[in-house]
């Protein structure tokens, strides 16, 4: 087992990263508040909440609401003191935002990238990258962590993506190593569907959840989950490739249970008159659906029957709580919810319970956002007690 020495620097490094933590989730707090809370001495605190001071991640505040408080003073963190990038990567778009320290979201930028290839895709995010520190009237320097959300399975020993057919040339890229260069930041890639899991559960219905899955039905179909209330990646980072669970129908690129667009799709042909699956998106489809066309309303009961066979698996496997539906067909929950809880109660003894994800198309972006926070603080934190004796510059 690997284990650090217990040194004087070692318990300072702990102390501050408690006494921050207190005042992140008690903001904003006395400096008598954060001893009690911590059980650290006051006068250590003082030191303590010194050198949060003059790392620039809190500040000192007042709360008016109390009235008189006879020169006692409150801390808050400094949301300002850096800044995220997270980076969104699809077939046909690119998602980008810039965060606080808070994790709230201060500007967001699209841009179409349709047919664009995996190098044309970072030359793009760095792109948007100055965009967003403009727009914000920030530097680049004050950019602190960036996380890439992208289709297939993340090595993350390799730097490298595998099983990504979506975007030209970015199976086997080097997408981490390619990041950290275009964008002069210390990077994190990530499989998107795994961030989008913990977006949900940092922001949305997973909050109060220790295990579920997040089912994204789109143009493909991936699955992220949490177990024991972390991310779990499996032993090559492929936990939650269900497709491959699941024999492809010879001849067609899909198998008869494939929920994904081009397989509904492909499925509402043969339901609909030749003239009216003509030009048919799944818009269209759930359009007509709920209009109560007799033979849309069959397709989305075959889409639910599809989407429940992907979920029944991973229910009886890992005996997940909940089951969050997510991607472009996925948050049809109007249509969906009801259907799909319904089959999962007919083949399962404790079947979970199945909700549409809180996020929308903003929970790849929230996870990576959730991840960019963490690290970002945990390289600053760092930073305090690299070398002893030695204390970087401050963060502003």
């Amino acid at each position: 087992m690997n284990t650090r020495p217990a040194t004087s620097t070692t318990l300072r490094e702990i102390n501050l990263r408690a006494v921050f933590d207190v005042i992140r989730a008690g903001a904003p707090i006395s400096r008598a508040e954060v001893a009690r809370r911590t059980g650290i001495s006051k006068p250590t605190v003082s030191a303590l909440l010194q050198d949060l001071l003059d790392m620039g991640l809190v500040v000192q505040t007042v709360r008016a609401e109390l009235g008189p408080t006879y020169g006692a003073l409150f801390f808050a963190p400094r949301p300002e003191a850096a800044y995220v990038l997270a980076l969104d990567l699809g077939a046909r778009r690119l998602r980008a935002v810039l965060a606080d320290l808070a994790g709230e979201v201060r500007l967001r930028r699209d841009a179409e990238v349709a047919g664009v290839d995996a190098p044309g895709m970072v030359r793009a995010a760095a792109g948007l990258a100055d965009e967003l520190a403009a727009a914000a009237g920030i530097g680049r320097a004050e950019l602190q962590y960036a996380v890439v959300g992208l289709p297939g399975v993340v090595d993350r020993r390799a730097g490298r993506v595998w099983q990504a057919a979506n975007i030209p040339a970015l199976d086997g890229f080097p997408v981490r190593r390619a990041f950290e260069e275009a964008l002069e930041l210390p990077v994190t890639a990530e499989n998107d569907i795994h961030l989008a899991a913990l977006g949900e559960q940092w922001r949305g219905v997973g909050r109060d959840t220790s295990d579920f899955c997040f089912l994204s039905v789109g143009t493909g179909v991936g699955a992220g989950l949490v177990l024991g209330g972390k991310l779990h990646r499996g032993f090559a980072g492929a936990a939650g490739e269900l497709d491959l669970a699941f024999a492809t129908e010879p001849g067609r690129g899909f198998h008869p249970d494939d929920p994904c667009a081009p397989a509904l799709l492909l499925h509402a042909a043969g339901r609909l008159p030749a003239a009216e699956s003509a030009g048919l998106t799944p818009e269209r489809l759930f359009a007509r659906a709920r209009a109560g066309d007799p033979a849309a309303l069959a397709v989305v009961d075959e889409e639910a029957r599809r989407i429940a066979a992907y979920a029944v698996p991973v229910a009886s496997v890992v005996d997940v709580e909940l089951v969050v539906l997510g991607g472009g067909l996925g948050l049809n929950g109007d249509l969906l919810l009801d259907r799909v809880a319904g089959r999962l109660a007919g083949r399962l003894p404790y079947p979970p319970r199945v909700e549409v994800s809180a996020l929308g198309d903003a929970a790849v972006l929230t996870g990576a956002v959730a991840v960019g926070v963490r690290e970002a603080l945990e390289r600053i934190l760092s930073r305090r007690f690299d070398a002893p004796g030695h204390r970087r510059p401050a963060v502003r």
